[in-house]
């Protein structure tokens, strides 16, 4: 019996996982950060050690049976952090055919169908890669609001805390976002709350993005179009890839990654508007598996199987091993 090892290392968790030649998931472990950009790059080797043991001691199999590896690696991102990407994957002693991706990869071959296309990750952050299937690449530059690219969690905070300072200095129009981010930090007043914000005794993070949903969902114009700026954002990034890669004219599948999506239509249907007015034959789908599934598939492409024949059912049997609560991704 073959087995093929997948490894997500993330910026703050990472997991690996081993299946068989049938698609059926037996070894599974799982770890903090491992992104080099977080860790350097002997975290990210001691990473890959420790989810790599961990998997491989719950499938009862050593290293030499592993026939196939993939991984996709947060921070893996320019020819120049290559070669000590790939140093630290030659810590784990593997003799297989490996491919090493960006880990906004992996979620896309583990939520398309067909194994490309492109995918759009918004959590804490953003991120946007894709592929056809020539496996030639298009991608954004992956480093949020510096290089003008928008649409996480963190991004939709801070665009709703500008319309809020807007509001106070009479720019834009009033929004019960204001009263709510007010309660949130216990701020005694308007002005106290942006002061705190300006001096930094109040913290208004990513993780307030639910609130900013909560308000639009009364119907708040102010709240309702920062949502819609996020979806148009993430559809910028979306379009970038498809350019790039020439699937303007062409049926393919877009793969929404991160807990962003969550918040329904009020984010996804802006996105879909934008993106159908340029790319009327994007399919949109949302990732459902872990990302790491796709992991998986690339070490079992890279050993010569037909990998996406065995998604399903790779699928169903990771979530048989980790739980219906398996992480879909983030940012």
């Amino acid at each position: 019996m073959n087995y093929f090892l997948g490894i997500d290392i993330g910026g703050t968790k990472s997991h690996a996982l081993i299946a068989d030649q049938t698609g059926r998931a037996v070894g599974f472990g799982q770890g903090g950060p491992g992104n080099h950009e977080v860790v350097g790059y002997e975290g990210l080797e001691a990473m890959l050690l420790h989810v790599t043991h961990q998997a491989l001691a719950m499938a009862g199999i050593g290293i030499e049976q592993i026939a196939g590896a993939g991984f996709g690696v947060a921070g893996y991102d320019w020819p120049s952090e290559m070669e000590p990407t790939l140093a630290a994957i030659r810590s784990l002693g593997l003799d297989a055919p490996i491919e090493v991706v960006n880990d906004t990869i992996i979620g896309l071959v583990a939520g398309a169908e067909a194994g490309w296309g492109v995918a759009v990750i918004a959590g804490t952050s953003n991120n946007c890669w894709g592929w056809d299937e020539h496996h030639r690449v298009g991608r954004v530059m992956g480093n949020g609001p510096d290089f003008g690219e928008n649409g996480g969690s963190a991004e939709l905070v801070q665009h709703a805390m500008q319309a809020v300072a807007k509001a106070w200095t009479r720019r834009d129009p009033q929004t019960a976002l204001t009263q709510a981010f007010v309660d949130l930090v216990g701020a005694s007043s308007e002005a106290d709350l942006l002061e705190g914000l300006s001096q930094g005794y109040y913290d208004v993070g990513p993780e307030a993005a639910p609130l900013v949903f909560q308000i639009a969902e009364t119907g708040d114009s102010v709240a309702v179009d920062v949502i819609r700026w996020a979806g148009h954002e993430l559809a910028s990034l979306a379009l970038g890839v498809s350019r790039q890669l020439g699937f303007e004219n062409r049926s393919f599948e877009i793969v929404l990654v991160g807990s962003m999506y969550n918040g329904g239509r009020l984010l996804l249907d802006p996105l879909r508007e934008a993106v159908h007015a340029v790319a009327p034959g994007a399919r949109f789908v949302r990732l459902s598996a872990p990302p790491v599934v796709g992991a998986v598939l690339l070490g079992m492409q890279a050993a010569g199987l037909p990998a996406q024949q065995l998604r399903q059912p790779l699928v169903a049997s990771t979530r048989a091993l980790i739980g219906p609560d398996a992480t879909n991704g983030d940012a």
